[in-house]
């Protein structure tokens, strides 16, 4: 029998044999018993196995170890919980269904399928979680960004917000809204580029959000809209290090208050093009940071009056 040997806090509140006081207990992971190995005494019945939740029987099982499902996820409209009926037309040893079944089997699957989605709030959430794995994949922003903003857009449904607006504004807002929460570096721009919603609409729709489920939001930090300005313009390690302490330096002084931080990373790149010599215009970095080269003149005209940089 498979006997595993248990040491000392290995199973909370089983520390020794009730009976004979021996510290040699032996778990079965078939029975689910821990039992003691000097008088035999059956310690405990029915313990949770923890072990993975998968027994493999052939050659090609051991290869394939996968584990009963995926995860839960808030960005599924059923949360990953229902089930899904295959349309193989096999039973569960292999074998094909017969024709006089597969008529039964196919409305089975059918009404499967109608019942996941039967009220309008499945339907509304299982096209707005469509859409958010479209601009996720665009994005390329993480898997937590994607779950937060599935929380959002359900807290937005439950309160209202959605009736009466589109769907997809309101779920561009609301991954903008996880985007800022977690201080992942994505403008509304970028996401107004990829979602075919105007940029005055998605503001909107996250004022709403915002206001609406009181959430507070971190002031956006310039610091990590360098490298992906850097990496646009393809400038050196050397110039980006260089336009972080400019950053660091114009936060401690203070006149980085109140300035868009996409604006302020990008007059210091270019400020740090002029230091290290690197032969960048300011039309190349504004297409990078997506703003106009008027306002990275401003913010160098700040940084160059506050930190006495050198003139261009």
């Amino acid at each position: 029998m498979p006997f595993k040997k248990l040491r000392p806090g290995d199973l909370e509140g089983v520390e020794k044999c009730p009976i004979c006081g021996s510290k040699d207990l032996l778990q079965d992971d078939e029975s689910g018993e821990i039992i003691c190995a000097s008088c035999g005494f059956v310690v405990k019945e029915k313990v949770e196995s923890t072990g993975p939740e998968w027994r493999a029987f052939s050659k090609d099982e051991k290869d394939n170890r996968s584990r009963v499902g995926t995860p839960t996820s808030l960005g599924i409209n059923d949360m990953g919980l229902s089930t899904v009926m295959d349309r193989s037309n096999r039973d569960a040893t292999g074998k094909s269904i017969s024709g006089a079944n597969k008529a039964t089997y196919y409305r089975l699957r059918m009404w499967d399928s109608r019942s996941k989605a039967h009220e309008p709030a499945d339907r509304n959430l299982r096209q707005a979680f469509n859409e958010l794995n479209r601009l996720v994949d665009k994005l390329s922003v993480p898997g937590s960004v994607s779950e937060r903003a599935a929380y959002i857009y359900r807290k937005a449904l439950e309160k209202g917000l959605v009736r009466g607006r589109s769907i997809s504004a309101i779920m561009a807002a609301s991954l903008y809204t996880a985007c800022r929460s977690l201080e992942v570096p994505r403008t509304l721009k970028d996401i107004a580029a990829v979602s075919n919603i105007k940029r005055k609409d998605i503001a909107k729709s996250y004022r709403l959000i915002v206001k609406e489920l009181d959430l507070k939001m971190p002031v956006a930090d310039p610091v990590k809209s360098v490298s992906r300005i850097a990496t646009r313009v393809g400038l050196s390690e050397r110039t980006s290090r260089k336009a972080l302490d400019i950053i660091k330096k114009a936060m401690q002084s203070g006149i980085s208050a109140g300035k868009d931080p996409m604006g302020l990373a990008a007059a210091a790149l270019y400020v740090a093009c002029v230091v290290e010599g690197e032969n960048k215009t300011q039309k190349d970095i504004a297409e990078a940071a997506g703003v106009t080269e008027v306002t990275i003149r401003n913010r160098y005209k700040g940084l160059k009056s506050a930190l006495n940089l050198p003139k261009e």
